[in-house]
């Protein structure tokens, strides 16, 4: 199973989070996680959202740049090592990660770990071989990370 990012490239200045975040508001579209990376003067906004095709669309229709880009969610173990455990498997594959990030989603039991991978279908045979569980962007969106904590 895939999921999809939204990836916005974003010049370095205030304002443009804002800009981004208030056309996905407008839209009534969530926020699931979201990652901001920067170099100098640009970078990029990696975005999961509850509807990532209508985010795309709303994104174009308000003039911003943006690219949709199917990603693999990887259900790991919140526990040391689990993640190197993903990450040595995929090495060792010859299957580059060409960005990432992670969430957790209760503390000590699950986390969800997002890869962009140079090679899709191979990583998805990988994953599947090794018994990992991947999550499709409705999976994505029932998640309830720290349900169990009283804010």
């Amino acid at each position: 199973m895939t999921a999809f990012q939204i990836c916005v490239p974003a010049e370095n200045k205030p304002g443009m989070l804002a800009s981004v975040t208030s056309v996905i508001a407008r839209a009534k579209i969530n926020l699931r996680a979201i990652t901001i990376t920067s170099f100098g003067g640009s970078g990029f906004f990696h975005i999961l959202v509850d509807d990532p095709q209508e985010a795309h669309r709303a994104l174009k229709n308000a003039g911003i740049d943006n690219s949709l880009k199917e990603v693999v969610a990887v259900l790991i173990d919140d526990r040391p090592g689990s993640l190197n455990r993903l990450v040595q498997l995929l090495c060792s594959s010859g299957i580059n990660v060409e960005n990432a990030y992670g969430f957790v989603v209760e503390s000590h039991k699950n986390a969800v770990f997002v890869v962009d991978v140079d090679k899709l279908d191979e990583t998805l045979a990988v994953l599947k071989r090794e018994k990992f569980t991947t999550l499709d962007a409705e999976a994505l969106n029932a998640i309830e990370p720290f349900h169990y904590m009283k804010y």
